[in-house]
């Protein structure tokens, strides 16, 4: 299962939110996701789960849950939407 987590602190590494996760069972990876300019966290990641349970466990346990004085959104990630293309092209 694929998993949302959002309001991460932009200090939070992939490392922690393994961890964070690792906690409920086996994580098959956990990316945090930054600005492809300035590296910087955006402040959200994903984290994989290859167990329902576990992953549903994991949900259930760490939605709101406080990490590094944030409280943390968690939720079945939804499927990207495809989007338009931008601009002209030629």
């Amino acid at each position: 299962m694929n998993i949302y987590v959002g309001n991460l602190p932009y200090s939070v590494t992939e490392d922690d939110l393994r961890n964070a996760f690792e906690a409920y069972g086996s994580v098959s990876s956990a990316a945090v996701i930054s600005d492809k300019f300035s590296g910087q966290s955006k402040g959200f990641g994903f984290v994989e789960m290859p167990d329902k349970g576990e992953a549903e466990a994991a949900i259930e346990a760490l939605n709101g849950a406080d990490m590094k004085g944030r409280g943390l959104r968690v939720n079945e990630a939804r499927p990207r939407e495809p989007r338009p293309p931008r601009g002209p092209r030629y």
